[in-house]
């Protein structure tokens, strides 16, 4: 080949490296603009992808969020032992909500869908939604076990050649309070990985591609190239980390030690808490799905995500520990010890390559599932049945050159969703949302701001909060000598400032309302070194107080 014939493979593949993420993002915008979920429409909590005939991920949308994105990663290789590729026909869709086999609860559904063109299998479409309700004791920590948490939905077909599985459709929708949401957004996956396949048929068309092989090929090896010339980087040795969580019967430790080689970073989660008795466990693949972003994030941001960028990031995950849960053990919520992986990589990561590592955060979403209507008050309810999830976020951690981001999620990387959008659909009241004043971490660059939420049901009737928050006794710290987040904090909003457990179904009484005051985000560096100019802006702002300027940001003398 000559010189230029190759330059030119080298555009056309690059060409076709950018159609195809325009093709996964596609996949991922339909999803949104058809789903019935708020959590999907409005919050973004998705991934879609695409896959070659042996389960790996060639590209992910933009749109989506690690915790799904990278367990989606795993999933489609389950898939594929129980439906080979060559049994798959055109109009087929796959749906699970495994944990152990997908995104580790069992409120995401994953959908594999293959992909035709000229009739033969090319290639498989994979995405995952998070839905609002699918049964159970519903989205919380009480469970006992995965089987009290919702309907569990093995690897089956919701779709055979086009053609709905009623006997299927028959179960989800009596096994789920919003059985509407639930059917209307099993179509919309299916749908968005339609749109995927109509896509990349075009695709291939237009640049008469018989198979994705040769492009997965140039993906692969590109990622990997890449990827090990970042880890290069970093020096070499064994950095440790432990962080705290809340827990729920105790508090939950989490250690690791990352050890940087030549080729490869490999992190060992010895010493970690054991299982939970509720359902706060982590399923190994949701471990891994955090952990590899919370190191992407700094070691090879730059690098897209795929099977070969992911691959030389390796995890021990000790079994009876709490980032390894077995079956049955219940992991509804899972993400709120899941959710402080980042931060703990990046505690070890600090220690080799501080300029690149942020403080910590809130970490964890605080997202109250709400539930009113009959199924709180009983017959005697004041409001309409109701089921509904908002989510929300504390700050973000200090950057080492700009400050956290207020209410923003991170690691999850949600959108925060309208209260508007929330009590359109449910008989809910948001009478205060702001951001949270003196909840940032000082520090010379100083944390995200937390935020003040104040719910109610329409009328101050009786609702319930299935409460599932963190941060709370473990406020998200500060690097480099700057300070504390402000901790989160749950109750009421009654005159005594009734303070409620940060886990666990709670009953909000008649004439009293939900207060939700979330963490803000870790410091920085000495606060004394904060341009006083930003502290005034601050004040000015009305985020800071005259007096904790004063007393935190003083000058050096």
């Amino acid at each position: 080949m000559s010189k230029e014939t190759g330059a030119l493979a080298q555009i056309q593949r690059q060409i076709q490296w950018n159609r195809l993420i325009a093709v996964v993002e596609e996949q991922a915008q339909t999803m949104i603009r058809t789903a019935f979920s708020t959590t999907v429409r409005e919050a973004g909590d998705l991934s879609a992808g695409i896959f070659d005939l042996e389960g790996r991920m060639l590209a992910q949308a933009v749109t989506g969020t690690p915790g799904h994105v990278n367990s989606m990663a795993e999933s489609v290789g389950h898939f594929l032992r129980k439906f080979p590729a060559h049994t798959m026909q055109l109009g087929d869709h796959y749906i699970t909500n495994d944990p152990w086999l997908a995104t580790g609860h069992l409120h995401d559904l994953t959908v594999v869908t293959p992909a035709f063109r000229n009739g033969k299998i090319v290639g498989l479409f994979a995405n995952t939604a998070h839905i609002i309700d699918i049964g159970g004791l519903g989205m919380g920590p009480e469970g006992r076990s995965v089987f009290e948490e919702g309907l569990y939905i093995p690897i089956v077909k919701c779709f055979d050649r086009n053609v709905p599985n009623e006997t299927f459709f028959d179960f989800i929708r009596a096994g789920s309070r919003t059985p509407v949401e639930l059917e209307g957004d099993i179509y919309s996956l299916c749908a968005c990985n339609d749109a995927g396949a109509k896509r990349l048929v075009e695709m291939m068309d237009e640049f008469a591609m018989d198979s994705l092989d040769e492009l997965a090929g140039y993906i692969f090896e590109a990622s990997t190239r890449a990827t090990l010339a970042e880890i290069a980087k970093i020096p070499r040795g064994t950095y440790r980390s432990e962080i705290k969580s809340d827990g729920y019967e105790a508090p939950v430790t989490l250690k690791a030690a990352m050890t940087i080689h030549d080729d490869r970073i490999v992190v060992d989660f010895a010493g970690t808490s054991g299982l939970s008795n509720r359902g706060i466990n982590v399923p190994p693949a949701y471990c891994r799905a955090y952990s590899c972003f919370g190191i992407k994030v700094v070691v090879a941001p730059e690098v897209p995500n795929n099977w070969a960028s992911l691959l030389p990031f390796q995890m021990d995950i000790p079994e009876g520990c709490i980032l390894n849960a077995p079956h049955p053990y219940p992991v509804s919520v899972r993400h709120v010890v899941g959710q402080l992986l980042p931060d703990l990589m990046m505690g070890c990561l600090h220690q080799a390559v501080p300029q690149r590592v942020n403080a910590e955060g809130s970490s964890a979403l605080w997202n109250p599932p709400l539930r009113g209507g009959s199924q709180v008050s009983g017959q005697a309810a004041e409001t309409e049945d109701f089921e509904i999830i908002t989510f929300n976020s504390g700050g973000t951690g200090a950057r080492p050159g700009k400050d956290g981001l207020d209410g923003t999620a991170f690691p999850s990387g949600v959108r925060t969703m309208p209260v508007e959008a929330t009590e359109n659909v449910a008989p809910v009241i948001f009478w205060q949302k702001q951001l949270r004043p003196d909840s940032a971490g000082p520090g010379r660059t100083r944390g995200g701001f937390g935020q003040v939420m104040e719910i109610g049901a329409k009328g101050d009737a009786e609702f319930a909060v299935n409460a599932i928050f963190d941060r709370v006794a473990n406020p998200p710290k500060g690097r480099e000598g700057g300070g504390e987040g402000a901790a989160g904090w749950v109750g009421l909003n009654d005159p005594n400032g009734t303070v409620l457990r940060t886990k666990g179904f709670q009953v909000i009484p008649k004439g009293r309302r939900l207060l939700l005051k979330l963490p803000g985000g870790g410091g920085m560096g000495d606060p004394k070194d904060r341009d006083p100019a930003l502290v005034q802006r601050d004040v000015e702002d009305g985020l800071v107080s005259p007096e904790a300027a004063r007393r935190v940001y003083g000058r050096k003398n």
